[in-house]
């Protein structure tokens, strides 16, 4: 997998829609035992949901964590005090690496472990960096085998595309199965919940789906294209074509389904 080069103002353009099942996911979040609580935000990107956290726990110290300089730039407009009496601020660590240099309320990560090989292996550390009663709680997405994902990685294992994307997109084991998540976190003592839902996006404009996986999913395949934009233009061409007969537009807009993954863990108080 290419790690990818991040566009914030791409990312942002369907923030609503991102930032919903973030919301969902802090819904479930029990109470936190620090007063004021000590918050990490793993994955933070340009910020946008890092900032949600203040508004459930507003004395909060909250720091966002991020390994992309472009995401760390957009998310410094977020810095500062917060309006109930916390901080937030935001730092550089790649979360395939981070360990937790001082005790945590919540760690908390949206859309983000995905991209971070082997991330079940980090769970053992990142509790252990928990405070008594403190929560780790996570969403990805879990749709690999939708149109969006399978048929980007179809057209990059054609003979055209399969020697320069053939192993840059994101493998389909990259999410593993609910089962696999409670099993982990619930065999390291804690109290988990597991959840699945799947959202019904409606997104409006030219060629809607492209745009959204333009944000995301798609990331690795522009990077390893950047330095031939002849080629890269083609490859997405080829792929917007695949993706409008995937999601047909109506006259209300272009309906994705989008299913993700939750996970809540309180720590043993």
């Amino acid at each position: 997998m290419t790690e990818p080069t991040w566009d914030p103002a791409q990312y942002l353009r369907h923030a609503g829609h991102r930032a919903r099942p973030f919301t969902d996911l802090l819904a479930r979040v029990p109470g936190l035992p620090g007063n004021p609580p000590r918050i990490a935000d793993l994955g933070c990107g340009p910020g946008n949901v890092t900032a949600l956290l203040a508004d459930r726990w507003p004395t909060a110290h909250i720091t966002g964590y991020d390994n992309s300089p472009a995401m760390l730039e957009q998310a410094r407009a977020h810095v500062g005090p917060t309006p109930g009496g916390g901080r937030l601020d935001f730092a550089a660590a790649d979360a395939a690496s981070w360990t937790p240099a001082e005790p945590y309320d919540l760690i908390v990560s949206n859309a983000a472990l995905q991209w971070v090989p082997g991330h079940l292996d980090a769970f053992p550390a990142w509790l252990a960096g928990l405070a008594p009663g403190g929560t780790f709680a996570f969403q990805v997405p879990h749709n690999l085998d939708a149109p969006l994902h399978a048929l980007m990685r179809e057209l990059a294992a054609t003979p055209r595309w399969k020697d320069r994307l053939g192993h840059v997109l994101r493998p389909g084991d990259s999410v593993h199965a609910p089962g696999v998540y409670l099993d982990r976190l619930a065999r390291l003592g804690c109290a988990t919940d597991v959840w699945e839902t799947t959202y019904h996006h409606v997104l409006t404009g030219e060629d809607p789906v492209l745009d959204w996986v333009k944000g995301t999913g798609l990331r690795p395949a522009l990077t390893a294209l950047a330095d031939d934009p002849a080629a890269r233009d083609a490859f997405v061409a080829e792929y917007r074509d695949l993706l409008r007969a995937a999601y047909p537009s109506s006259p209300y807009g272009t309906v994705l389904p989008f299913r993700r993954l939750f996970a809540v863990a309180r720590k043993e108080a």
